[in-house]
Order: C-alpha cells, then structure tokens, then sequence
C-alpha cells in the first residue's frame, strides 16, 4: 500500500507543493527516504521512529520507502517530519488516508512525540488556502497558520492529540489569529539639538522612501538621527504587514505569530558577510536586506564593510529583490528597503578640524571615502553632511517639533503618493519610474532650466538625474504643491554629492 500527505517544500517565498508518498512493503527491514533529501530531512527517520515509540508503535519489520516528489526538486528543512510520520501512519492503517488527502501538513517532530515549530508556516497556510484545503501544523504556530484566511487549521501539540482529532475523539481547538505587536517607540526627535539640516533631509527620506547618507565626525549624532526614523514612518497597511509578516516566517523570527504594523529597522554590524546581508548559505535563509523589507536597512560606519558585501547591495536597492544563485536552484527574496547609511568624512574622523584632523589630511578622506564604490553612492538620493554640536547647543532647550509632528507632515505625503500609486503602481515616490516619472515629477520650465544646468556641471548619471527628479518630487508633496518647481529642485540638488568635503 502506497499512503500520500501533502506538504511544501520553500524556494525564497513561494511554496511548492510536495506530495510524500510512503510504501510499506516486504523484504528486508529498513527506513530509507528519497527524492533530493538534505542532512535535516534524512535525519527525520530517527525524529519519526523515536516519536512513534514514544507512542507505543513500533515500525513494521518491513521494508519502509518514503518519496518525496518531485524527485528534483531539493526539499531543506525539518518541516517533513509530520508529513512523513502521517505518511507512514497511514501506510500501516493507524489512521485514514483519505481523510489526509484534505490537508498540507508542515511541522517538526520531537523525540517523545510533541509537534515543535518549525519556519515557514505562514506561507503553507497561504499555499493550503490556494490549494483550498486544510492545513495541519504545530500548535504553537496556529495562531500564524490563521492570518491565511479560509483556511481550517489542526494545530496539533503532538502526534497522539492529532491522531484522536482526525479519528474525532477529542478534537483540538480551533487557533485564533495572532495579535499585532506591540512595539516600544524609538527616540524623538526632540533629543536631536541643532542639526536642522540633518533633519530636513532625514524628513524627505521619509516621505518618499528615499536613500539617504549622513556624513559627519564622531559623536555628531548620525545614530541618534537614524534610530529617529522609525518614529516618522508611516505604519504598515495589511497588505504590507502580511509581506514583512511572510519574510519572517521563512526566517524564524514571527514569534508568537503576531504582525506588526511597524515598519522593520535593521542594523547588522559592519563585519556581517554578503550572506548575512543579501541572503543564502547552505540553506537559503534571507538577509538583512530582505529582513527590512518596506523599512529601513541602516549601515553604520559605511566604509568599513567589506566593498563586495556593500556592492552586492546594488541590485537589490535597483529592482527591489534579491536573486540568490545556486548550484541546484534560483531563489528571489524581496528587498524593497531605504538605506540610511552614516559615515565619519575620513578614518580620524575630524576632517574638518585642523586641532583634531590626522597629519594626512584631505589625503585621508580621499582613501577612506573611496572605500565605497560610486555606483554605490550613485543609488543614494541624498547625501547631507553632519556638523559637530557645540556644547552651547546641548545647552539649549530642547526643539519645540518632534517627531509627532513631522510624522503628521510626512504622512500627509505618503497619502498625495498613495492617490498617485493608484494609475503608476509605485508604492512610494523614490519607485517612480517610466511614464509615471515623466508625468508625476517633470518639473516646471524654471525648475527644468536649473537641472539640465546642474546636470551638466554636477555630471549626473541618468540614474542621478532620475533621483534628483524623485526627490524634488517628494519635497514637492511635503510642500502640498501639485507641480514641481524650481525651489524643489533647487532643494534636492543640494543633497547632491559632490565630494570630499572638510
């Protein structure tokens, strides 16, 4: 006899079904498993006997073949143990076949029976709401399974509480959606003293998603800025908190199964590899690019990640995505993320003041800044540069404007792209691209006079002109003005990069 569970095996985001086909037949006893297992699927045999024994089932003396179809498609992950003990359940007639054939199952099995969690949940409950059947999964991930909606959810504590569900002797309780996350709100901006300029820039940023790079000396409050911005992004919409929510799945990280309306912020350390970043290692795991999908990815200390780790960036902050390229397959993460990036003008620090500045001064800031590629530079839409606070501004009370209000400023901007992302499809005016860009962001004669001018003497790339219309764009909208015009661009030029500056 043949039994089938369906279950999914994860490439990137999608779910592909999976069908586990287990024969118990004669000839000599064993327990094999095919169809392109890795090291964790294999090792289920011992996960799977130990928790039937744990039951009180001994496994047939017989000989045991489980096959994961299709055969070439690599399966990762110990989310099979489930699937292939109901397989085998069903094979040796402890439960109903047929009824299985009603459900995708996913979840790890420990070694006295108990159905522990296991990544990517999430996205079995949406590819079971597809498929329009049932899913069965780890009770402790029910609450996650249940944001799929139309979906019946067995969320199984252990094998023995599952088997008397399906044979309707003591039936589990149904799992209620998980709550949205409470998060702590970061710092206001009202602890930022001075640094007028920063904060404009850092407003722009925020209202049209923009890439942003501060530039200053140690202790200047580039970090401050940057963990302000979270404070002045707008929440999440649900369709939003359900793509962050399915990056998390696969990762690990939807604890409790609660969405979160806040939008990500990652800071990973400038020693992190190109695979922690962008994604991959033996099993494919996203990075944290994908991680900050729809937030904020901030690279403290710019120039001292590895220039290739910082070059792989490229594409993704290009088209939104992540391709991670491997020997067997291709895997697509989304990386629709805003840089911000800090950086000191050179290794000392104190380029701009003679007392403090290294003896290789402007020589330094050349190198040090060179560290990061110009297309790199090229993607960032603004670059501001952060002067020193005296101790006279710590002194000062501080600002009357918080970051309550310039959230309120900001959110009126996003509203002004959301009507227009409606006919462009752009979430945001830093995706604006193609006739939308022509349409959305030419700007008046004057304006259009000053950029072909500045274009010229700045050299822009067609990549940087397009930025530079984006973001006199969005200062356009925090403006409330329905057309572009010359005081817009002239703005968003000066958030232009020119060069070593001391």
């Amino acid at each position: 006899m043949v039994a089938l569970v369906r279950t999914v095996a994860y490439l990137g985001l999608e779910a592909r079904a999976v069908e586990v086909q287990c024969q118990v037949a004669p000839g000599v006893p064993r327990f094999a498993v095919v169809g392109l297992p890795d090291k964790a699927v294999g090792e289920s045999r011992e996960r799977v006997q130990a928790a039937l024994s744990a039951m009180g089932l001994a496994l047939p003396p017989k000989r045991i073949t489980i096959n994961l179809s299709p055969a070439d498609l690599p399966k990762e992950g110990s989310h099979y143990d489930l699937p292939i003990a109901l397989a085998l359940l069903a094979a040796m007639g402890v439960t109903d076949a047929e009824q299985l054939a009603d459900f995708v199952a996913v979840g790890e099995l420990a070694l006295d029976g108990r159905v522990v969690p296991s990544p990517g949940v999430l996205l079995a409950a949406l590819h079971a709401s597809e498929a329009e059947c049932g899913l069965i999964c780890p009770a402790a991930q029910g609450a996650e399974a249940r944001w799929a909606s139309g979906v019946p959810v067995v969320a199984a504590p252990d094998l023995i509480g599952l088997l008397n569900h399906l044979k309707g002797t003591a039936r589990l309780p149904d799992p209620e959606p998980g709550g949205v996350a409470e998060t702590e709100p970061g710092p206001d901006l009202k602890r930022v003293k001075g640094q007028e300029t920063a904060k404009r820039a850092l407003e722009i940023a925020a209202a049209g998603g923009h890439n942003l790079l501060m530039v200053g000396p140690p202790g200047a409050g580039k970090s401050l800025l940057a963990s302000c911005l979270p404070g002045i992004l707008p929440p999440l919409s649900a369709g939003e908190a359900l793509e962050v929510s399915m990056v998390q799945s696969v990762a690990g990280t939807l604890e409790g199964g609660r969405m979160s309306r806040t939008r990500p912020f990652r800071a990973p350390h400038h020693s992190a590899s190109m695979a922690a970043l962008t994604g991959g290692g033996l099993k494919v795991k996203p990075g944290e690019v994908s991680l900050a999908h729809l937030g904020v990815l901030f690279l403290d200390e710019l120039p001292e990640f590895q220039r290739a780790v910082l070059d792989s960036l490229r594409q993704p902050l290009e088209t939104g995505k992540v391709d991670v390229a491997r020997a067997n397959a291709h895997v697509s993460f989304p990386a629709r993320v805003q840089l911000v990036a800090a950086m000191n003008p050179c290794r000392c620090g104190h380029l701009g003041d003679p007392a403090l500045a290294c003896s290789r001064a402007p020589r330094c800031a050349a190198d040090y800044q060179s560290k990061v590629s110009g297309p790199m530079l090229d993607r960032i839409d603004l670059h501001v540069e952060v002067d020193p606070v005296s101790a006279a501004d710590l002194a000062l009370p501080p600002p009357a404007e918080g970051s309550a209000e310039v959230a309120a400023r900001v959110a009126e901007a996003r509203r002004r792209q959301t009507a227009r992302g409606e006919a462009s499809g752009a979430r945001t005016n830093a995706e604006l691209d193609g006739d939308a860009l022509e349409s959305f962001a030419t700007p008046d004669e004057a304006g259009r006079k000053l950029l072909m001018q500045a274009a010229e003497a700045m050299r822009l790339s067609a990549r940087g002109y397009t930025r530079m219309l984006r973001v006199a764009r969005t200062i356009a909208d925090l403006a409330g003005a329905e057309n572009v015009g010359r005081i817009h661009v002239a703005e968003a030029l000066s958030y232009r990069r020119m060069g070593v500056r001391g």
